[in-house]
This record gives C-alpha cells, sequence and structure tokens, in this order.
C-alpha cells in the first residue's frame, strides 16, 4: 500500500474535524460570543445548504450525532436554504398532549438527553415537506434555538381566493403549485406523496384586514350543509363549487381550507429543562405550533408563528401557537406575534385524570378522558396532586404520588404516600398540581386567530401586561374543568394590566367565549353556596374597544377587581352576542369595580348577578351602571 498516499488521506481527514469542531470564533456572524470552551458545529462544513431542493436529513443527523456530552456547544446554519423530507427521518412513538395519536412520529432534527446547546440558526429557513416534526427535544436540558424560519414546501392546510359568490355556486382562485389537489367524485382532495385529505373545514379572512371576517367563526362562513357541494374545474386554478350555499363569503376573501390531521407538532419539547425559543419564525404547522409537555423553565422570546407574507398565506404557524401542558417553574412569553392560527394562540393547562377504581386506601385506578391526552406520564413520585369533586370542582383533599404504574395509554394505577380521605368516590377527577407554571405574558402581539386569544390555566402566579388583543373570540380565557375537555388549573393569582383590546376581539362565536375577557370554569353544579374554584384576579388599567355589549364574564371566582380601565365605544361592528351586559358575574364574591372611565355610548353598560348576593359587589359611585340580579 502507498503509505505516502494513506498518510494524505489521514491527514485531510484530521483537518476537516479540526475544521468541523472548531472553537467559535469571536466575532463570527450572527454568533453570541460563546465561551472559550464552546465547541462550534458548522454544518457549512459537511457541505450544507445542499443545492436545489435536496434531503438536508442525512448531513444533519451526521452533526446530531456528535454533539454529546455536558460541555458549551453551538450547532451553527450558514445563511441557506434547507430541505427535509420523511425519508432518512429517526421516528419515535410520542404521546403528544391535544395531538391526535397516530405513532411513529417522524422527527426531522430530534434532539434526546442533549445539554448546553445553542441552536444558531443566522437567519436560515428549514422547509419540510409532508407530515413531519422539525423540532423535537426529548429529555433536553439548557437549550436555545434561535434565528430560523421553519415552513413547509406544500402546506398541510390549503388557501383560495373567492373569485365570484353566485347564487348557486362559488368560484375559488387556488394557486396549484403551493396546495396540489384533485377532483373526485364532485370533492376536492388534496393531495401530496403518498397521501390524500379531503376538506374538513372552512375559515373566512377578510382579504384586506386579513382577520378573520366577523360572526363566522365555529358557526362556519359557508352555512350549515356546504358539504353538499358538487366541485368543478373551470380552467386550471379555478374551481366551481356548485351550491346553494346558506352563507356566502365576499367575493376578494380567503378561505383556509382545513384538511390535514393534527398529528405532529413544529416543535415538541417533552421532559426538559430551561428550553429558550429566540427569534424563531414559524410559518406553518398541521398541528400544534409549539407544544411544550413535562417540561420546566420554558422563554419565548420574539417568537413568531405566523402567515408566510411572501407567499400571500392566511393560515399561520399550526394550531395553537404555543400548547404548554403539565409544565412547571416559569413559563415567559415575551414579544411574541400570533396571526392566522387555526386555534389559540396560547394555551397553558394541566391534565385532570378520573379515577374509576379506589383499589385500597393508598391506591387508584384512573383514565384519561379525552382522546388527546391519552399516554401521558402524568404522575411522578412526590408530585402533589388535588383531589376534585366533579360536580362542584371543589378540591376537597390533597395526595402525594409514591408510584405511577401505566397500564395502557389510557389507564394508569397510583399508589400514594398516606391514606386517602373516605370522601374520595369514583369518577371524582384528580389534577396534579406539581406540574404547574408561573406565566408571564408581555409585549406581545395576538392578532386575530381561530379562536380566542390567550388561555390560562394555572395555580402559579399569571402576569398579563402590555400585550395587543384582536382575538376573534375572547381576548383571555380562564377555564378549568374535569367534566369536558379535562384541561386543568384553578388560578390563585393573575394580574392583566396596561393591555389594549381591540375592536376585533369577540368578533365571532366560539366555546366559551362569554365576554372580551371571560372566565369560565364548567361546573356542573353552581349555586351561590358553591365554593369558589377560581381566586384572586386583578383587571386594571386597561383599554377596551367594544362593539358588543359584553366586556367581562365571571364564573366561580373569589376575589375579583376590574379597576381603572377604560371602555371606549366601537362602531365598525354590528352587536350580535347574545349576552347583553358589559358585566356579568355568576357564583362569584368579593367583586370591586371602581375607578373606570366608559368613553361614548357603551352598550348596556350594565352588570348582572347571577347566584351572586348583593352584597359582594362594591361598585365606586355606582358608575352609573344598571345592576341587575338573578
Amino acid at each position: 500500500m502507498n503509505t505516502t498516499l494513506s498518510f494524505s488521506i489521514l491527514l485531510l481527514l484530521v483537518q476537516f474535524l479540526q475544521v468541523f469542531f472548531a472553537p467559535s470564533v469571536p466575532g463570527h456572524r450572527n454568533a453570541a460570543s460563546p465561551s472559550n470552551d464552546t465547541i462550534a458545529y458548522h454544518l457549512e462544513y459537511l457541505g450544507l445548504p445542499l443545492k436545489g431542493k435536496e434531503n438536508c436529513v442525512e448531513q444533519i443527523n451526521q452533526a446530531l450525532q456528535d454533539i454529546r456530552g455536558d460541555s458549551p456547544k453551538i450547532l451553527v446554519f450558514k445563511t441557506g436554504t434547507y430541505h427535509f423530507y420523511p425519508e432518512g427521518c429517526e421516528q419515535r412513538n410520542y404521546f403528544e398532549s391535544n395531538t391526535t395519536d397516530r405513532n411513529p412520529r417522524i422527527c426531522a432534527l430530534l434532539f434526546e438527553g442533549i445539554k448546553n446547546l445553542v441552536i444558531e440558526g443566522n437567519g436560515s429557513t428549514l422547509i419540510f415537506h409532508g407530515q413531519m416534526q422539525p423540532f423535537t427535544f426529548d429529555n433536553c436540558e439548557n437549550i436555545t434555538l434561535r434565528n430560523i424560519q421553519i415552513d413547509w414546501e406544500n402546506p398541510l392546510t390549503a388557501q383560495v381566493r373567492v373569485a365570484d359568490a353566485g347564487e348557486h355556486h362559488l368560484d375559488l382562485n387556488i394557486d396549484q403549485k403551493q396546495y396540489s389537489y384533485k377532483i373526485i367524485d364532485g370533492k376536492i382532495v388534496f393531495n401530496g406523496k403518498d397521501w390524500e385529505n379531503e376538506w374538513k373545514g372552512t375559515m373566512e379572512f377578510d382579504g384586506e384586514g386579513r382577520y378573520v371576517v366577523p360572526q363566522t367563526g365555529d358557526n362556519g362562513c359557508l352555512g350549515k350543509g356546504w358539504q353538499d357541494y358538487q366541485a368543478e374545474s373551470i380552467i386550471p386554478g379555478l374551481i366551481r363549487l356548485n351550491h346553494t350555499f346558506e352563507r356566502k363569503p365576499a367575493v376578494g376573501n380567503f378561505l383556509v381550507m382545513r384538511h390535514s390531521e393534527r398529528i405532529h407538532s413544529g416543535i415538541f419539547i417533552q421532559q426538559s429543562k430551561n428550553v429558550t425559543l429566540q427569534n424563531v419564525i414559524l410559518y406553518h404547522a398541521a398541528g400544534l405550533g409549539v407544544l411544550a409537555q413535562f417540561s420546566e423553565n420554558l422563554t419565548f422570546d420574539g417568537y413568531k408563528p405566523i402567515p408566510n407574507p411572501a407567499k400571500n398565506r392566511y393560515f399561520g404557524g399550526g394550531d395553537d401557537g404555543i400548547q404548554i401542558s403539565n409544565c412547571k417553574g416559569q413559563v415567559t412569553i415575551t414579544s411574541c406575534e400570533f396571526a392566522g392560527l387555526m386555534d389559540d394562540p396560547v394555551n397553558v393547562h394541566g391534565t385532570s385524570v378520573q379515577v374509576t377504581e379506589i383499589l385500597s386506601d393508598k391506591k387508584l385506578k384512573c383514565k384519561f378522558m379525552h382522546h388527546q391526552s391519552e399516554g401521558l406520564y402524568w404522575g411522578h413520585p412526590g408530585d402533589k396532586i388535588g383531589l376534585i369533586e366533579n360536580r362542584t370542582m371543589k378540591t376537597f383533599a390533597f395526595a402525594e404520588v409514591e408510584q405511577f404504574e401505566a397500564l395502557n395509554q389510557r389507564e394508569f394505577l397510583l399508589t400514594f404516600t398516606d391514606a386517602l380521605p373516605k370522601e374520595l368516590e369514583v369518577e371524582d377527577a384528580l389534577e396534579n398540581l406539581t406540574w404547574a407554571p408561573d406565566v408571564s405574558v408581555k409585549n406581545s402581539h395576538f392578532k386575530s386567530c381561530r379562536a380566542r386569544g390567550l388561555l390560562v390555566s394555572t395555580p402559579g402566579k399569571v402576569v398579563i401586561e402590555n400585550n395587543i388583543f384582536e382575538s376573534s373570540g375572547s381576548a383571555i380565557l380562564i377555564a378549568g374543568d374535569a367534566n369536558n375537555w379535562f384541561e386543568s388549573g384553578a388560578v390563585k393569582d393573575v394580574t392583566i394590566s396596561n393591555n389594549t383590546f381591540t375592536d376585533l376581539c369577540n368578533t365571532s362565536p366560539y366555546q366559551f367565549c362569554e365576554g372580551i375577557i371571560s372566565i369560565y370554569p364548567e361546573i356542573p353544579e353552581l349555586t351561590k353556596n358553591t365554593l369558589c374554584f377560581h381566586r384572586n384576579i386583578r383587571i386594571t388599567g386597561n383599554q377596551f374597544n367594544p362593539f358588543d355589549y359584553p366586556v367581562l364574564f365571571a364564573r366561580s371566582v373569589d376575589g375579583i377587581t376590574f379597576s381603572n380601565n377604560t371602555l371606549t365605544r366601537s362602531h365598525r361592528f354590528e352587536a350580535y352576542h347574545h349576552r347583553r351586559f358589559t358585566f356579568t358575574f355568576e357564583g362569584c364574591k368579593n367583586i370591586i369595580i371602581n375607578g373606570n372611565n366608559y368613553v361614548g355610548e357603551i352598550l348596556g353598560k350594565n352588570l348582572l348577578l347571577n347566584k351572586t348576593d348583593r352584597n359582594e359587589l362594591q361598585v365606586q359611585n355606582q358608575e352609573n351602571l344598571k345592576i341587575e340580579q338573578l
């Protein structure tokens, strides 16, 4: 063998490794001046980005194999466009909260057990093809993902422009390059490689304002029976729907056509700690934008699940923009933007489970009650559990977990350290109080999306301030239940201050949207003597611009203050809501209304007490409010 040639090859290999694993150079563009012991992995030395639309999965997997260990490290993308296909991706079985169970998940960039890593995108765009999960962080710690954009070549949601709306037809313009489809037996079927999905649901967005058209929402923008249409192709890119639609969308508006299952997240975070998303733009995901479950200390700084303006899209980055399910520590959301989502921009909650069998004084058999919460590792040794009587939603005792044992993906056994109270009954619910975070939401813009704006159900400290809300449903929903969605979390300390609620808020009906701010726990047996579910909610110094009656609806709250807010009447839209009171309090105690300013002819300017004693209400000089009591 030629020893000189062998030595040359070996020398080249050493030089390659020295370059690929070279320490970061101070002043490297968009790098964050890592410490001297930080190891930098530059993907450009693996030949990335590739030319054209070649699959980058193989090279990415090669790089990810080398970033183990506890030392600080930075994975650096050279600015460019990177394409990812299912072929070659790692696959894992994950039970993902609020997501359809279809395993295995296809994981494009999979990080397992990684610590002390910065992923520097340098403004790169990552393009995905088909059903896949772009980023997965499983059992990771001290992770930052920053300066990166995520999109799909052919989205798993479609949109069309209304070209004509006749008495018996709709004509729709469609971009066939983005949204591949065919017509089968008169029905529109969207397709891609190895998949076909029939059109399932529709949202209408104003063509100029890019907001959900008022009074559509879950009532539907095409009316009942719209699925009876018969489609035909007029010319390429123009579809005619033959049908007498109960409601016709406006010409020039855009219809977002939903067709895919919610079977992946844009970014999935599980059993991880100290994870930060910074300047991440998510232009699309067929499921949740970000899903974090059983994780601790999460920061979203400049995160934007929004429509891609370069492609004139009206749908944004997924269903929920951020779903925080059973997490703890501090969740910080700051300087974020949400638009065009098919569900709530932010949803923070726990998961209630039901007791199905009492096996002993320390052991219970339980089950997940919602099909999209199955399979979670729900209890950990030392977790504090609240025991809930499900009809009144009263937490009547607490317990500590000793052991969790999964029987199958829906049922499990819980063993507790001490004997359980005798009043516990089958069909009562359990809530994990350990996995309940403090939440801070500041300086963010909640633009028009399909449903509500911010859902927050956690007993931790909650601060919501200096945000702009334009959500088509309630801007803020504080819910909690153990009978329907089984999303738990009675609040104990909430401050809502210095926010602006525009007249786009609550323009369409959705579940639980009883006011611009709606506090709506599901309590089957609510009376004036029922123990209040939520506590200590302060709404102060905000600007409301209502066009309709309901501003605040509160159910089962002990200690709620609405003070020093300004309400300015808007005439932009017609009132439609069934609730005809500015303020409604049901089963509440210790209510304070004072120092508020009413500008213009506020509709109603009244207050309803239902299952609430008059002596529970303090109103400064009555504020000229008309007060009624049921």
